[in-house]
């Protein structure tokens, strides 16, 4: 299944909402450089369609990339049909799914703006299994695990 990056995004700290970056840096093993879920363990990069951010616009919210939290958004991917082990590539760098949404153990940024939160049952994440750079307009593929 094809689909596009729309945004790649990044923040300091966990808990908040992420910025828009131009290029990102996947790291084997890491994740995104610079970005605060980086690091040994399964939920180094998370993704989450634009379309599902869409119906949350619609609903009356002024959301950005970034604003849950979300490292990559993507375009024509429907993250629902995804199963853990699953891989995607983008560019040269691929990535393997690790865990289907999450649990929110405390309300974050992201819920005081928005007053309820998708990544845990919309957002994936993966853990970077090739590194390289990435950037919105990159292509991407994804295949069952």
């Amino acid at each position: 299944m094809k689909f596009e990056v729309e945004a790649v995004c990044i923040s300091e700290k966990k808990g908040e909402q992420k910025r828009s970056v131009k290029k990102a840096d996947l790291v084997l093993d890491f994740g995104i450089k610079g970005d605060a879920h980086a690091g040994n363990w399964h939920r180094q990069v998370s993704l989450l369609a634009a379309e599902d951010i869409e119906e949350m616009e619609a609903e009356g919210f002024d959301l950005a990339p970034g604003d849950f939290a979300e490292n990559i958004v993507t375009r024509g991917m429907d993250w629902s049909q995804a199963d853990v082990g699953g891989k995607i590539i983008i560019g040269k760098t691929e990535l393997e799914i690790t865990q289907l949404g999450k649990e929110c153990h405390t309300p974050c940024a992201i819920y005081y703006k928005a007053g309820r939160c998708i990544m845990p049952e919309r957002g994936i994440f993966a853990k970077v299994t090739k590194g390289g750079a990435i950037r919105a307009g990159s292509r991407g593929h994804y295949s069952f695990g």
